[in-house]
């Protein structure tokens, strides 16, 4: 089975790969830690198991997963790891450890497509599903233009840096103090994190979205929506899946923080 999904496109949620996890993980006695390494298509170049033993170990083996990864010369990673107990809801120790790699990720420029829990009936899929109810408004295209700029290139390129130097930094202070919780301005996060995807010409689903913020996945699917309704984001549908959302800045949002990085990262 590994060796029919080996250089095609790779759908977290195809019936393919779900009994493929379910037939090779469901039914084993301890929890492993299986890794798909996928190209800049999403085609399979890996298949690895990397870990055994509870998710809480993950904090101490990310360098692991992430060496694989700049070997397999990896764009994205789908992370699998199954429950023996037969209940696959995840766990805080599988949301904290799933929000740690998607910040390494990040700033490795490796996106953490899904993490998917595999019991021998079931699949969750931790990141790609989307939580927030409510109708989607129609999709539409959005320009990245620096206004009033005679270079918009290079400015876009320093607005670019600077957020990602904010980024970093952020990353930093979070491994020197710890306690994200305490410091951070969720709302504001977002905000980056979308910027930075759009500069990159990158897509930003609403559950990666919030699971890359200093507080609870509840809250953050609540804070996405405030956002929404207060005409700072918009909802889309994906146009390669359906069954999820893509996030996108209101333009004139996206123009004020582009001027805003222009003018330093923070």
């Amino acid at each position: 089975m590994a060796g029919d999904l080996r250089g095609v496109r790779i759908d977290p949620f195809s019936p393919e790969l779900r009994r493929y996890l379910i037939a090779s993980m469901g039914s084993l006695a301890d929890e492993t830690l299986r890794v798909l390494f996928l190209d800049n298509s999403r085609r399979l170049i890996a298949d690895e198991s990397l870990q055994h033993g509870t998710l809480s170990q993950l904090s101490i083996f990310p360098r692991t997963i992430f060496r694989r990864a700049l070997e397999h010369n990896a764009a994205g990673l789908i992370l699998v790891h199954n429950h023996p107990s037969g209940d696959p809801s995840p766990s805080e120790e599988d949301i904290t450890a799933t929000r740690r790699l998607d910040q390494i990720g990040r700033s490795l420029d490796i996106e953490i497509v899904d993490h998917i829990i595999v019991t021998s009936a079931y699949t969750h899929h931790i990141i790609s599903r989307d939580a927030i109810a409510g109708n989607s408004p129609p999709p539409s295209t959005v320009t990245l233009r620096a206004p009033n700029s005679s270079s918009p290139g290079a400015d876009r390129g320093l607005a670019l840096a600077n957020a990602e130097a904010l980024v970093r930094r952020r990353l930093l202070r979070q491994q020197l103090i710890g306690a994200p919780e305490l410091f951070g301005d969720a709302a504001w996060e977002m905000l980056v994190d979308l910027f930075i995807h759009e500069c990159r010409g990158k897509d930003l689903s609403i559950s990666s979205l919030c699971l890359a913020v200093s507080i609870p996945m509840s809250s953050a699917l609540r804070l996405a929506q405030k956002l929404c309704d207060a005409g700072i984001l918009r909802r889309i549908p994906d146009p390669i899946d359906g069954r999820r959302s893509i996030m996108k800045l209101e333009p004139a949002i996206l123009h004020r923080l582009r001027a805003y990085f222009e003018a330093g990262s923070d």
